[in-house]
């Protein structure tokens, strides 16, 4: 049986065939000389700068950004701060934005998902990027803290992935914080947050709310998860999916996605949910919707758990699994990804696997236009408060991939247009539309 929330179900560790000397204990320094950053082994920039390469080549769009900007940089003299997973994929966004102008500093938002090698050619590039692979909880907030550096920096703008990076600015560097233009947030973990602030009156700033930007929903959340979820369980199990039973907390689109993906195997899939739209598409979808007891992972579903049942995690942090409970448990790491009894993990895609390049492609895309928005948009366009995208954004950042795959757009008549009482040119979804 295997039980997935997503939320979803198995975990993650450091990588054992480096040394366990701290980073923060090693003193690094580019062939440049740069020593603003902490990273694992600054050695692997040439090994990271190869996995960037490839990701790039699935990467149009932002690829055709870095042309289209030439010499007008639309974010020149932009000081950008980031907290997003560091791998090949999110390299690129970070190097785009750079070769728009910008000034970036950056964090890891997940202890596990860093991947060396990348974090590694990003310092190289002169990017100071603070995180390693396996950082402890008080590691990650110190990397955070490194990466504002307050002393000498006054950031415009804040890239975040989960809404970490804007919790320590508010409550720990508020002067810092009042001062920038604006929030770029992609995670519903991060939005979630940002609208906790925004309630207590805390939120001081514009915030743009990526999350829900339809690219965001039908692409990273669809389409990655269902290709994402096989990978990362085939990795660290070996595990053969025909006629096993799933348990898949939630049936937004990161659970259809692995629905989908693992209906497609031959399991035997459940779900669980408390929202009767999404229990009703998981019913016509031919899904069994059940219940778990309370909460969604807890200790007394393990103890009922057959021997060998895999617990893996698709939520942006641990609390989807009662680790508090579980940890009494005996923990036998059998590889760097893999504990048995005890799964400690976020985020299995990122941390067990890869995800599919040109699906970020789309969410960073995303992220870079809200980011060149905010920070050219006129004083007094977006006030302390939360935005969407606007619909004409998200379609063109969908215009900027169709290429890749040969697909060419038919062209509405102007009869048609009027009929439909929109431009011939887009948008061609209402702001509502999800």
């Amino acid at each position: 049986m295997i039980v997935l929330a997503c939320v979803f179900c198995v975990a993650v560790g450091s990588e054992s065939s480096e040394d366990d000397l701290s980073p923060q204990d090693k003193l690094q320094s580019t062939s440049k000389g740069l020593s603003d950053f902490c990273v694992k082994n600054i050695k692997q920039a040439a090994f990271g700068r190869k996995e960037i390469e490839i990701a790039q080549q699935e990467m149009p769009a932002l690829m055709i950004l870095r042309k289209r900007a030439g010499g007008e940089k639309p974010l020149a003299g932009a000081k950008v701060v980031g907290c997003t997973h560091i791998t090949a994929q999110t390299a690129v966004l970070i190097e785009t934005l750079a070769a728009l102008g910008a000034q970036c500093r950056w964090a890891a938002c997940n202890i596990f998902s860093t991947q060396n090698a990348v974090a590694a050619a990003l310092a190289e590039a002169e990017i100071s990027v603070f995180a390693w692979k396996g950082e402890s909880e008080e590691d990650f907030w110190w990397c955070i803290d490194r990466c504002i550096d307050p002393d000498n920096w006054q950031p415009d703008l804040i890239l975040d992935d989960g809404g970490d990076l804007t919790h320590l600015m508010c409550k720990k560097y508020p002067h810092l914080f009042k001062n920038i233009r604006g929030i770029v947030e992609e995670s519903v973990t991060g939005i979630y947050r940002l609208y906790q602030l925004s309630k207590t009156g805390k939120l001081c700033v514009p915030a743009m709310n990526v999350n829900d930007s339809v690219t965001k929903q039908k692409f990273d959340n669809l389409y990655c998860c269902k290709e994402s979820i096989l990978d990362g369980l085939k990795r660290t199990t070996d595990v053969m999916f025909g006629g096993k039973q799933v348990v898949v907390c939630g049936y937004g689109e990161v659970g259809k996605g692995c629905c989908t993906a693992l209906k497609g195997l031959g399991a035997v899939v459940y779900i669980t949910e408390v929202d009767p739209i999404c229990a009703l598409q998981a019913c016509m979808d031919g899904l069994r919707v059940t219940t778990l007891s309370k909460n969604v992972i807890t200790r007394e579903h393990f103890n009922r758990m057959k021997n060998g049942c895999i617990v893996c995690n698709m939520g942006h942090s641990n609390t989807e699994i009662d680790l508090v409970r579980l940890n009494p448990l005996v923990c036998i790491c059998v590889c760097s990804s893999l504990g048995v009894f005890c799964l400690q993990g976020r985020l299995l895609n990122l941390c067990c696997s890869t995800v599919p390049s040109v699906v970020l492609s789309v969410s960073a895309t995303t992220q870079a236009l809200a980011l060149i928005e905010l920070y050219n948009a006129p004083q007094g366009r977006y006030q302390k408060d939360i935005y969407l995208l606007p619909k004409k954004m998200d379609e063109y950042v969908a215009s900027l991939h169709l290429p890749m795959f040969e697909a060419h757009l038919t062209e509405l008549t102007d009869d048609q247009a009027s009929y439909l009482g929109i431009s011939k040119h887009g948008p061609f979804k209402p702001n509502y539309y999800r």
